[in-house]
């Protein structure tokens, strides 16, 4: 047994089903910890530990030992460097939103979250950057920037919620992405605590232009894995001049595909493009963020072009025809601010409203070539048909990015075995036609087990070499991302 921990007595702490039951911290430890963030800035409680069983995939939980809250920089290094000493397994969180259980908690192990470290530090206008902490919300910057004509570009659909931290460990997108790239486009510098407790300053602004090794860019991404940013600068974009929002409503998925390869082949560059299918948009149209899809549709494209005003009615009308030739049996723009916001609204909180098809839910999150939608969709359909699923699809048509959301019930055995078979054939599917396993949501738990389906043995060895140069302990976090190690367990997650 660690050092660090205690375990539970079962009778004072009944295991539920399939779920380990997680030591807790000795009181020495637990002492440390709070003698430096305070007492109520450690949570042990197992009903207030509830809240951190998972992150925004439900589909695994386990429960951690404990829960930290730090508020600064100094504060996250003597934390970790305590958790180190203890040889305790270290978690960091953000807002829990991920969907591919990074945030998930390890047995004995204690989740760093960065709940209360959401304060932007500093906003530069002239060099158009802001540095912030990582429990920022998303949106929070943009709405901070705004009054300096400026913004932060990557819009993930859980943007009103999740934190600038969480999108710095996975990478995150969203929907504009297409035209505007991806976190690691937006991240100039770094503050890291290891899982030693050192502190460590990673880039600069203008860090892309003389540095031989980009070790900004090798963290972004790295779920966790790595170390926890503490401070992050970020690169901002002014507000685009004028936006014109299209939506063009489909009655197959594969016509829908179609015309987004036509509007690419047409060499239009929308700000987005984005498709919900048949199923999403009757739970959107049944639930408070209604946007005015047509029920009775296939399927619904919502395609958004910005920048400078002089041209973009031009290419909005190319688009238009391109839907049209694809098969689209309406096509209509946004008329004003309000209608392009509720048509994105319904897109953005599509995820939410799929509580009201079933209880559950598995969001995938697989890339392809666009010229292969068509039929990968059409495949798709027909796993979900052959494992007797639902399967309701929205996702970021614009760049391949496909959100399969499998919906299911987790109490029924049967079913929930149906999901995982399914969830395999889609996953092999996505990288038999060139694809891969994840376009934003990381790897996580859920997909380390097809990490094999695109990495070869050495690729592999290659990356644990270097997530050891981060973290030569093996402490953060733990069971996510890689496969198994050959050589022993590594703390992998329990799944119930």
């Amino acid at each position: 047994m660690r050092a660090g921990i205690l375990r539970h007595d079962d009778s004072f702490f009944p295991r539920a089903p399939g779920f380990a039951v997680t030591p807790a911290l000795v009181p020495e430890v637990a002492a440390r910890l709070r003698a430096v963030v305070g007492g109520e800035r450690v949570i042990t409680e197992p009903e207030r530990l509830l809240a951190y069983e998972s992150d925004g995939l439900l589909a695994y939980r386990a429960q951690p030992a404990a829960v930290v809250l730090p508020a600064d920089t100094g504060e996250v290094s003597r934390v970790v460097a305590i958790l180190h000493a203890a040889g305790l397994p270290i978690v960091p969180r953000g807002a829990g939103t991920g969907l591919s259980g990074g945030a998930l908690p390890v047995e004995g192990g204690v989740v760093v979250g960065t709940a209360r470290m959401n304060r932007i530090l500093e906003v530069d206008p002239e060099n158009r950057t802001a540095r912030l902490q990582p429990g920022v919300v998303n949106a929070d910057l943009t709405r901070a920037t705004t009054p300096y004509g400026l913004y932060y570009a990557p819009d993930p659909s859980s943007q009103s919620t999740c934190t600038i931290g969480g999108n710095v460990a996975e990478n995150s997108g969203g929907p504009h992405c297409l035209k505007y790239g991806v976190t690691s486009r937006y991240i100039e510098a770094l503050t890291v605590v290891r899982s030693d407790g050192e502190v460590v300053e990673l880039g600069g602004v203008g860090r892309d232009s003389g540095a031989p090794y980009d070790v900004v860019g090798l963290f972004v991404g790295s779920e966790g894995c790595f170390g926890i940013a503490t401070e992050v600068v970020v690169r901002l974009l002014p507000i685009p001049e004028g936006v014109r929002t299209l939506l063009a409503v489909f009655d197959s998925m594969e016509a829908a595909g179609r015309a987004v390869t036509a509007i690419i082949a047409a060499g239009l560059l929308p700000a987005a493009m984005e498709i919900i299918d048949g199923a999403t948009i009757r739970a959107v149209e049944a639930s408070v963020f209604a946007a005015g899809y047509p029920i009775d549709a296939r399927a619904a494209l919502v395609v958004e072009f910005d920048g400078t005003d002089a041209g973009l009615d031009g290419d909005v009308a190319k688009a238009e025809e391109c839907c049209r030739g694809a098969g689209a049996r309406n096509v209509r723009r946004a008329r004003d601010d309000e209608e392009r916001e509720a048509l994105w609204r319904g897109r953005k909180k599509a995820f939410g409203t799929m509580g009201r098809i079933a209880p559950d839910l598995l969001v995938q999150d697989a890339t392809v070539p666009r010229t292969r939608l068509p039929e990968v969709l059409a495949r798709i359909d027909a796993i979900g048909q052959e494992y007797g699923l639902t399967v309701a699809n929205v996702f970021h048509a614009g760049d391949g990015n496909l959100h399969p959301n499998i919906l299911f019930d987790r109490q029924d055995r049967d079913e929930t075995a149906r999901v995982e078979a399914a969830s395999h054939e889609i996953m092999r599917l996505c990288v038999e036609v060139g694809g891969t396993i994840t376009g934003e949501h990381g790897v996580g738990v859920d997909k380390r087990k097809y990490m094999e389906l695109v990495c070869g043995e050495d690729e592999l060895a290659v990356m644990r070499a270097v997530r050891l140069v981060f973290d030569p302990a093996g402490l953060m976090n733990p069971g996510k991302v890689l496969p198994e190690d050959p050589g022993g367990p590594d703390g992998a997650p329990v799944r119930r």
